[in-house]
This record gives C-alpha cells, sequence and structure tokens, in this order.
C-alpha cells in the first residue's frame, strides 16, 4: 500500500505514519516541516496544503491508495487538495469530529443525527461564520469538510469522527494536564461522579482502524469512540494517581457545586463536561466493523512513560488545560468548610 498522510508530524499523524511503515506500507508525508517530527522511514515533502502550487507538485509525487487527512480546518483546502488529488489517489480519508453534529453535546448522538449546516466554500472569516460561538463555528467548518471530501470523492470518501483521543503524541494537553497534577500529589479535586461514564478512543486504536478501513475500501461515515461504559471518569483519575506514582487523593466535588463557582468544564477541569451527549456518541457502526479498544488504563499508563521521554508538540491550548494550584486549594478549602457546616 502507497499512504500519504497531510501533516504526519504531529499527533495523529505521526501515529498514522509509524504505524504504516510497521505494516510495510510506503508513506509520504505532506507539510510545512515547522513543527513536529518526520518519522523515519517517511519519505517528507514539503509544502503548504492552502498553496495550489504546493499542492500540484505533491501530486506529482503520486500515485497512492489512500490520503488521510488529519489537518485541514476550512473546506476550501479540502477542495484544493481533493481536487489535486482526485487523479493519483483512489481513497480519501477524512478524519472529522463529532462537533459536526448540531446537537453533540447537548444529546446522543448517531451517523444518523443531523450535520451542522453548512457548505464546501465555508471560511472562518465569513460573516455568518464569524457571528457564530467558537464550537458551533468549528463544527460548521468541519461539516462543510465533509461535504467537500464527498463532493470531490463520493463513496470512495471515508469520513471518521472521533471523540476526544488520547494517548501518546496528545499535543492538546487534556491527558497531559491532568497526569502533572496528579504527580504533585495532596488533595486533587476531581469533579462530579466517578462513575460517570466516558468514550476516549485511544490514538493507536483510532490508527489501526483507519488502516484497516483503508486496506479494506471502505467507505462512508464512521463515529470513532471507545463504546459506551468502556470506561468512567473515575478510572481515568486512579489511572493517573497511579501511573504518575504520587499518592495523590481524589477528592470528588459536585458538579453543580463546581458550576456554581465558575469552574470551566473540559478545560480548568480536564474531560468533566456535564452536558447529556457529551459521553454518548453512538459508534456501534465502527465496532462491527472491527473498532477494538483497549483498557483506559493502558493509554494513560503509555501516554505517561511517553512523557518521561519526550514533551509535546507546543500548542496555544494546552495552556487552557488544568486548574491554578491556589485556585484548587481554595476551593477544596471552601468544599471542606461547606461540609463542615452542615454535618
Amino acid at each position: 500500500m502507497r499512504l500519504l498522510i497531510l501533516g504526519g508530524t504531529w499527533f495523529l499523524g505521526r501515529t498514522v505514519a509509524e504505524a504504516a511503515i510497521a505494516r510495510g506500507w510506503q508513506v509520504t508525508c505532506f507539510n510545512r516541516g515547522r513543527t513536529g517530527r518526520d518519522v523515519p522511514g517517511a519519505e517528507s515533502v514539503r509544502g503548504d496544503r492552502t498553496v495550489a502550487a504546493d499542492v500540484a507538485r505533491l501530486a506529482d509525487h503520486g500515485p497512492w491508495d489512500a490520503v488521510v487527512d488529519t489537518s485541514v480546518y476550512e473546506p476550501p483546502d479540502v477542495l484544493l487538495t481533493a481536487g489535486a488529488l482526485c487523479g493519483v489517489v483512489d481513497q480519501y480519508v477524512l478524519v472529522s469530529t463529532v462537533s459536526a453534529y448540531q446537537r453533540w453535546p447537548h444529546e446522543p448522538v448517531s451517523e444518523a443525527s443531523p450535520l451542522w449546516p453548512s457548505r464546501p466554500d465555508a471560511r472562518e472569516a465569513d460573516p455568518d461564520i464569524a457571528a457564530m460561538p467558537v464550537a458551533y463555528g468549528y463544527g460548521t467548518l468541519k461539516a462543510g469538510c465533509e461535504q467537500a471530501v464527498v463532493q470531490a470523492y463520493g463513496d470512495a470518501a471515508l469520513i471518521l469522527r472521533p471523540g476526544v483521543v488520547l494517548g501518546p503524541y496528545e499535543y492538546v494537553g487534556r491527558l497531559p494536564a491532568l497526569l502533572h497534577r496528579a504527580q504533585r500529589g495532596g488533595r486533587m479535586l476531581a469533579a462530579g461522579e466517578p462513575d460517570q461514564p466516558i468514550q476516549p478512543v485511544d490514538v493507536r486504536d483510532l490508527t489501526e482502524f483507519t488502516l484497516n478501513m483503508i486496506e479494506a475500501g471502505k467507505g462512508g461515515a464512521f463515529n470513532v469512540t471507545a463504546p459506551h461504559r468502556h470506561a468512567t471518569y473515575g478510572g481515568l483519575i486512579d489511572a493517573c494517581v497511579q501511573a504518575a506514582g504520587s499518592g495523590a487523593e481524589p477528592v470528588w466535588i459536585p458538579s453543580r457545586w463546581l458550576m456554581d463557582r465558575g469552574v470551566r468544564q473540559w478545560t480548568e477541569v480536564p474531560l468533566w463536561r456535564t452536558p447529556e451527549g457529551t459521553w454518548a456518541v453512538d459508534s456501534s457502526r465502527a465496532q462491527a466493523a472491527g473498532l477494538a479498544c483497549r483498557p483506559l488504563r493502558d493509554t494513560v499508563s503509555d501516554t505517561w512513560n511517553w512523557l518521561q521521554i519526550e514533551q509535546p508538540v507546543p500548542h496555544e491550548r494546552q495552556a487552557e488545560h488544568g486548574m491554578d494550584p491556589e485556585r484548587e486549594a481554595e476551593l477544596l478549602a471552601a468544599w471542606d468548610a461547606e461540609r463542615t457546616l452542615h454535618r
């Protein structure tokens, strides 16, 4: 197999490149070469996917059996790459997101759920997009990217909609923030209920599913999350404490109490989110097609081991995740005082 990856030096792209090379595939990675790491054994082609001349030059390195697009944000950029590659690439794999669903995370979703209304020429700067809350604009652009891929590739388009992706090489900062907090030890604020089901997927399991689907020549759209009740938030926190080996003591505080005090979901307390659809993504279609998910404790342990030898690619989103230690201490003290008062 010959595989082209748009990106290939960061999180999912790097994992896909390494796994494909391990299978004996020929891998080409197209990126600007400014950040991340080139994967040994992969051919690197430098260029900017938003520049028509660079994409045309990339096409001269083909043909490929498939392209995996892990990096696109605006639909016209998909049209540019898909248009230039359609003669030299048989299958287009777009890594989209569950944010493309109009009602996620407020309601449970499946592949039959409505996507955000969008268009293949939508840009972030367009007045209608710019007027939206950031999360809605992001979902609208991703839905437009899906439209662009299907417009160019039809049934040969494979659209994957992951939820939260964790594992080694993560640059967003969610799991690293939890692990570093566990490493500090002491009483550790834990939000909500420990038995809350969660569905993060390991980047390596997403990768294996992607490569298997390419090998089988499958198209269509698939949600890619761990099965419902595959893991719990309490299990995640316990795995972080165990991996860091600090003996940190989780203190579970109800969601409403934290929300009343302005604690930011998803960022200040990573992966804590209360809307009912957050962890209610139906991925049974992917499971029937072969998606297999490893235990979450293995994802946590392997990520901790990776962090001992390598730091994530610097990214602005990392600063969003985690709580200031002073604020955490103040909240824990206030919670203790309130519980004492009501005894």
